[in-house]
């Protein structure tokens, strides 16, 4: 499986007009440091607790005084390791100096989490923040040398109709599979890349274990989403029956609109992904 999803890699980007520099993408297929990463932020959510305890939305709105607020969060992740060969695990490295730079700006350093794992949250810091249209760089540097992937163009919240029916949330049996369109792109523009994350909510506010989430975690789901990633660019979401699992339960469904980029500098492995989007939330009620 993984030398498929090699050989797609390689064909894709030699028939791609961004891919013009034949020896900068053959050294990226040979390269051993790989670099996959995200930024993601999701808006401030305000949920009627109302609709939480399970009653009718009622004062739902910020001047209902019936609203638990979750504040918004801008998060940034990167995986740093090495492969040994085509069909080798990336193995991760500790110890690099890892940064997130937006343009000319100061990077924002993020933290190392052991295994190759490095991330910072808003939360920590206030020089995290998210921006539709920058330009994001993510930085490893080790031993003296540098790696480089990038993302350009980070998308715009994407508006989801379905999410905002006139009762504040949406009602819907348990069990019970949800699906959504999404808008068209802006002419001669692909669609982002969607992914979508379930959350149970407690009738106090409090956020449970996700019952659902497509986002890419390890290096292997980035290696097989920049192989395939029209996957997750159509029109029509439809989150599986399984990611509601419980009757008179709220959950929060996070839509992150995403766009990816990939290596910048010539000694990153061509898998490399880097992935920077923000969220659009709707808020589902079990019966």
């Amino acid at each position: 499986m993984k030398r498929l999803l090699l050989s797609a890699l390689a064909t894709v980007s030699l028939l791609s007009p961004l891919a013009c520099d034949l020896e900068k993408t053959t050294n990226q297929l040979k390269a051993d440091h790989v670099i996959v990463g995200t930024l993601l932020s999701t808006p401030q959510v305000d949920v009627s607790a109302s609709a939480m305890a399970g009653y009718d939305a009622g004062t739902f709105g910020p001047d209902g005084g019936d609203v638990v607020s979750f504040p918004g969060q801008t998060a940034a992740f990167v995986f740093f390791g090495t492969k040994s060969g085509e069909n080798s695990q990336p193995q991760g490295l500790s110890g690099a100096t890892v940064t997130l730079n937006t343009g000319s700006a100061a990077g924002v350093p993020l933290n190392g989490q052991g295994g190759g794992s490095y991330g910072v949250t808003s939360d920590s810091t206030d020089d995290l923040k998210y921006a539709s249209g920058a330009t994001y760089s993510f930085f490893a540097e080790q031993g003296g040398t540098k790696y480089e992937a990038r993302v350009e163009d980070a998308p715009t919240k994407e508006a989801i109709p379905a999410f905002h029916p006139a009762e504040g949330f949406v009602r819907i049996n348990a069990n019970t599979a949800f699906a959504f369109d999404r808008p068209a792109p802006p002419p001669n523009q692909d669609r982002t890349l969607g992914f979508v994350t379930v959350v149970p909510l407690g009738s106090n506010g409090e956020k449970g274990q996700s019952t659902y989430s497509n986002v890419p975690t390890s290096p292997v789901e980035f290696l097989q989403l920049a192989a395939t990633p029209a996957l997750f660019r159509e029109a029509r979401v439809t989150i599986p029956a399984t990611a509601f699992p419980n009757p008179k339960q709220t959950y929060l469904v996070i839509f992150q609109a995403v766009r990816m980029g990939g290596p910048e500098s010539d000694n990153l492995f061509l898998g490399s992904v880097v992935l920077a989007g923000t969220a659009e939330v709707g808020i589902v009620r079990t019966n």
